[in-house]
């Protein structure tokens, strides 16, 4: 069952910006479900390529401060002016994280045989006691898991659901590119998102986690109908990422059968959760469907 959900956290000491990196936030998640689940962890982390989650850079929500500078002892609730409300996406910490600002980080799951383990995972975690990312501790807040009006990152749903919903009709395809999103080619990489890398990286991913085959022969009917991206580069001590971020719309165009629209759609969809293009796992490539665009 894909399902995103976003883990709220407070960090006790300022993070630096070192710390912040793809690599890092996935060596923590990893730690997270090593907490529960060791053989999970190490199963997760020996995937070579559509790996089974993907996640988001830490967001500092803009919202006020929290003032309280002491560990806490038992869960941690922020009030309502302080939990995060939907901006946009930031991939690059160029300062450190202060102490006491609320954070979200957005996690999203793919693989339905390992959806009941990870879902013990979120119950199992301990709210009082910390993480460590560097030299900081982090506190996990709480966990947002169902749809919120204020946190669009958030949802769940079947991969029969999310077919049986698409639409057979709807031909105009926009995506957002959140974080800078580029795509293997050979042994080089690209980042525009051409028709074949985007559909394509999202069927690979639909169908080595769902029973339900996309076998994308429709690509050729997908056209782009506006853009609106620019390149950007993530950098860190061991590699430059190049890749787009922006708008793009495609449209379906000609005598396109019902089953392949409604194939496209349910691609369409499902980029909130599997994300598109290359180092998923790392926060590049995260991607939503606009509606009524």
């Amino acid at each position: 069952m894909p399902h995103s959900l976003v883990l709220n956290l407070l960090p006790v000491a300022p993070i630096p910006s070192q710390f912040l990196t793809g690599r890092h936030l996935h060596a923590l998640f990893l730690n997270l479900v090593s907490a529960v689940d060791s053989d999970l962890s190490a199963y997760l982390h020996d995937q070579s390529n559509e790996k089974a989650f993907t996640l988001s850079f830490f967001q500092v929500s803009r919202q006020e401060v929290a003032k309280s500078s002491t560990a806490p002892t038992q869960k941690r609730v922020l009030p309502a002016a302080a939990r995060p409300i939907f901006q946009a996406i930031q991939w690059e910490q160029k300062q450190a994280i202060r102490e006491n600002t609320p954070i979200w980080w957005r996690i999203s799951l793919l693989d339905d045989s390992l959806f009941d383990r990870l879902t013990q995972l979120w119950q199992q975690l301990n709210f009082e006691s910390p993480w460590h990312l560097g030299p900081t501790n982090i506190y996990i807040t709480n966990i947002v898991s169902e749809p919120q009006s204020n946190q669009p990152w958030v949802n769940f749903c079947t991969y029969a659901e999310l077919f049986d919903r698409a639409s057979e009709t709807e031909r105009q395809i926009a995506f957002t590119f959140c974080t800078p999103t580029n795509f293997r080619q050979g042994v080089y990489d690209s980042a525009m998102p051409s028709r074949e890398s985007v559909f394509g990286s999202l069927a690979n991913r639909w169908n080595k986690y769902s029973s339900i085959a996309i076998e994308p022969t429709f690509i050729e009917a997908i056209f782009p109908s506006f853009f609106d991206i620019r390149t950007e580069v993530s950098t860190d001590s061991r590699s430059k990422f190049i890749g787009c971020v922006g708008d793009v719309s495609y449209r379906i165009m000609g005598d396109v059968n019902p089953v392949a629209i409604k194939q496209i759609n349910a691609l369409a969809d499902f980029a909130l959760y599997s994300g598109v293009g290359r180092k998923t796992p790392m926060g590049m490539g995260m991607t939503r469907r606009l509606q009524n665009f």
